[in-house]
């Protein structure tokens, strides 16, 4: 729906599989072109859908190596759509319930979604970002404006390191912005993605 294909998936799994580290599904609007970060506006139906669409092609692929998906995290426009939007963030948490209420679902720390997932007895996991820059109400700086990404190895283990020892990021405008997160976050599409993780897992 924004990038992958049957054998990418499998090839995922597999060397997942191989090294212990859970598989989730990772559903995004059906926008190929803008690798989902474009934003579109669906009814609740149609929301599901891609929710349930998404799961079931992971899961089947999961299924035929003996593991299964462990959790879910909407991706782009629909992640953000989902972290200021009651209604949408509801609609996730319905697919994800109707599915497996026992799923992890990873959601922007702090946001609107973490409130309304919680209230509807969900697992929620609250996520932050190493190579991403914040604003200073927690939201994640647009990809469309200078700095919003980090690719400085230091910068981003710096900012990593500062969310797990001292639960606050430092924002773009410099002011300091309370964050609880139990994951973060590295983009396999970042300039220097595996050099950031690696430097984020042993600082």
């Amino acid at each position: 729906y924004h990038a992958g294909d049957s054998q990418s998936m499998n090839e995922v799994v597999q060397i997942s599989k191989k090294n212990g580290v859970s598989i989730g599904a990772h559903p995004s609007f059906n926008d190929p072109e803008n690798f989902g970060r474009e934003r579109m506006e669906l009814s609740s139906a149609e929301i599901k859908k891609l929710i349930f669409d998404q799961y079931e092609i992971l899961q089947k692929i999961a299924h035929n190596h003996g593991v299964t998906v462990t959790h879910i995290k909407p991706h782009g426009a629909l992640y953000n759509q989902a972290a200021k939007d009651a209604q949408v963030a509801r609609v996730i948490g319905d697919a994800v319930d109707r599915i497996d209420p026992h799923l992890n679902i990873m959601c922007l720390s702090g946001s609107l979604m973490v409130r309304v997932l919680e209230d509807m007895g969900l697992k929620v996991v609250q996520e932050a970002f190493a190579d991403r820059t914040y604003e200073r109400n927690g939201s994640l700086r647009n990809r469309n404006l200078d700095h919003a990404l980090i690719t400085s190895l230091q910068k981003a283990a710096d900012q990593a390191r500062l969310i797990i020892e001292r639960n606050k990021v430092i924002a773009f405008d410099g002011s300091e912005v309370s964050i609880e997160a139990q994951t973060i976050c590295i983009h396999s599409d970042t300039p220097n993605a595996v050099a950031i993780a690696e430097e984020v897992s042993t600082s």
